[in-house]
């Protein structure tokens, strides 16, 4: 059942992707901006000590499964915040997308500015266990997600923003 749960996730999010592609051309004053947003994949806990550490070799893998996640996705940008695991999480997916890594810094963003600078756009940011849902939390404008767990690298939201409404979804890509 594992196995179904990316496949379903993927298709689910595809079929979404599309139809907002077909509302953004059928409805020309209708801007629709989406947001995926994740939470790095498993680090290194070999050193305790250490601040800034790497991606496990095995994780690397579900950095890439990230990437193939979001094949079909035509990404606009990816946002990492500026550590080794966020980054490394975040480069097998702009790589993909012939796009450049952008860094942001959580505890200094300017939601409104991010919001204006990203309209009508397709945006992946990697974040942390804490910083991911108040990300999310801040682009809806309301408290809805807690921090992730400690041991969950593979909850995927998904920020829908449109002129009328902001909706959201939470997933879980394994």
């Amino acid at each position: 059942m594992k196995k179904l749960i990316p496949i379903v996730s993927l298709g689910f999010l595809l079929g979404l992707s599309c139809a907002q592609n077909k509302e953004k051309t059928e409805n020309k004053d209708e801007v629709v901006t989406t947001y995926y947003l994740i939470r790095h994949a498993e680090k290194d806990r070999s050193d305790e000590t250490n601040k800034n550490p790497n991606l496990t070799e095995e994780r690397l893998k579900r950095a890439e499964n990230w990437a193939e996640h979001f094949k079909n996705i035509n990404l606009d940008a990816v946002y990492s915040t500026d550590y080794n695991r966020t980054k490394q999480t975040a480069t097998p997916t702009a790589k993909a997308n012939q796009l450049e890594l952008q860094f942001y810094n959580p505890s200094d963003i300017k939601i409104e500015e991010f919001i204006e600078k990203t309209n009508g756009k397709t945006v992946l940011v990697v974040g942390h266990s804490n910083t991911t849902p108040k990300f999310v939390n801040e682009l809806l404008g309301e408290d809805k997600y807690e921090d992730i767990a400690d041991d969950n690298n593979a909850n995927l939201y998904e920020v829908t923003i449109s002129k009328d409404k902001k909706t959201s979804q939470l997933l879980v890509v394994d």
